[in-house]
């Protein structure tokens, strides 16, 4: 029996793709091992997003390669498809998967070893160099768990057309493919028949979902309709979904989405600046008004809602005064969480080709600055939550200054800890109501169950 050790970077999607190949490569005769174990195989999904993504890609294929010289290394997604020829002159590397054949994982493992045993050891990319946007169909995969102990990341969208000037991922990913209602629903009752009660719908741009299938519905039809199925499922008690962009977000399309009890209110919306001449040279599709007219109107009909973002700072051209009108934007929407991110050249993109480009040293400090509110506004998020009374899935027990607590999120995604008296027993995957009492540090809240 070989082992197959497996490590995944990036984004929801990869993590979704990452189990799927876990479960295929388990139910044909590997045994799963962890990443830090000597392995005969070790996977790693990468990433590509930001030079810092294809840094740490490689290191961990470098990393596999040096706890067993011995092992076959197979580099799989989007640092493949963003950069098949420096990934194919890289030594650790044995054998390439491009993000269109990860559902045959197994069999281009089988492959690998029949042709090495022949004496070939030529590389292959399961794919080509880049997605073929005519060609390429929504690869159709089925995942029963996850390594999540209670909630499982469901696909339901692959690709990206909308081309921001810093983003490589439209190339690495190809075309918008959305996956089929049924076979979502018929795979979330699987997970649900497994005891998990929460999913998180991920895609690579799940505000185009369904805009291929040429219904002459809007994606947010279809949305709405697959999510008022995926409510229906007995056992399934949260619906999490991941990035909306925020021209989705009509007064229709929120209102309806405020009937589906089982949504948790935690949205991320994906910002990028809050500038709008800086949105502009992003080709970004919206400006810092209309974005704000979307944060009114999910807290109108989500009371207390959490809403979260992405910024990148130091886009080529960023001026003193352009990185502080986004300063004081996030100061005025007060988001519980803020993703930020250094802006990182991507070549092949047009902003790599842009003038005024900034040193690190200044991104570095913008970045700084920025991670500095987002601490302060996190906590005052956090803070404001004293008092309430909200519902908690455990997801595990872990220890505090030597004290056992059971954690878990509540629906709008704040880390929560009930300390576990002596004797109690073992409530991991339960959903319990509770009352939050406090902080227990700057990124937890601490609640009595049943308060």
């Amino acid at each position: 029996m070989r082992t197959i050790a497996f490590h995944n970077l990036g984004c929801k999607v990869n993590s979704y793709e990452t189990d799927y190949m876990v479960q295929k490569c388990a139910q044909n005769g590997y045994k799963i091992v962890d990443f830090e174990q000597k392995a005969d195989v070790y996977i790693v999904n990468t990433c590509s997003v930001t030079n810092i993504a294809d840094r740490k890609s490689r290191q961990m294929l470098h990393k596999a390669k040096k706890t067993n010289p011995e092992s076959v290394v197979v580099a799989v997604g989007c640092f493949v498809q963003a950069n098949p020829d420096e990934a194919a002159k890289d030594e650790s590397i044995d054998l390439l998967v491009g993000n269109n054949k990860k559902r045959e994982i197994f069999e281009i493992l089988e492959k690998y070893f029949e042709e090495k045993d022949a004496s070939s050891n030529d590389k292959e990319l399961g794919g080509e160099t880049f997605v073929d946007v005519e060609k390429c169909e929504y690869e159709e995969m089925t995942v029963t768990g996850s390594a999540e102990r209670c909630r499982v990341f469901v696909k339901i969208q692959d690709g990206c057309d909308r081309y921001c000037t810093y983003c490589i991922i439209p190339y690495a990913r190809g075309a918008v493919r959305s996956r089929k209602s049924e076979n979502i629903i018929e795979e979330i009752k699987l997970i649900a028949q497994n005891g998990y009660r929460e999913i998180v719908l991920s895609g690579i741009h799940i505000s185009s979902y369904g805009k291929d299938f040429k219904t002459g519905k809007e994606p947010a039809d279809h949305l709405f309709e697959l999510m008022s199925e995926i409510e229906k499922i007995d056992g399934i008690e949260r619906i999490r979904i991941g990035s909306f962009e925020p021209m989705i977000l009509t007064e229709d399309f929120v209102s309806k989405l405020s009937t589906i009890k089982k949504l948790c209110p935690h949205f991320h919306i994906s910002l990028q600046s809050g500038c709008d001449q800086v949105l502009k040279r992003m080709n970004r599709h919206y400006d810092t008004e209309k974005f704000f007219e979307k944060t009114v109107l999910l807290r109108k009909y989500f009371k207390h809602c959490a809403l979260t973002t992405d910024v990148i700072v130091g886009f080529p051209g960023e001026t003193e005064e352009e990185f502080e009108e986004t300063y004081e934007y996030l100061k005025k929407i007060r988001f519980f969480e803020t993703h930020i991110f250094p802006y990182s050249r991507r070549k092949g993109t047009i902003a790599d080709r842009m003038d005024g480009q900034l040193t690190n040293s200044i991104k570095k400090e913008r970045a700084s600055k920025l991670l500095e509110l987002d601490e302060k506004l996190s906590k005052e998020f956090r803070e404001s939550k004293i008092g309430e009374k909200t519902n908690v899935i455990i997801e595990e027990i872990k220890i505090f200054d030597g004290k056992e607590y059971f954690v878990g999120h509540t629906p709008e995604y704040v880390f929560c800890a009930m300390e576990k008296t002596e004797n109690q027993a073992d409530i991991t995957g339960e959903k319990v109501n509770v009352r939050i009492t406090g902080m227990l540090n700057d990124e937890t809240v601490t609640a009595e169950i049943g308060g």
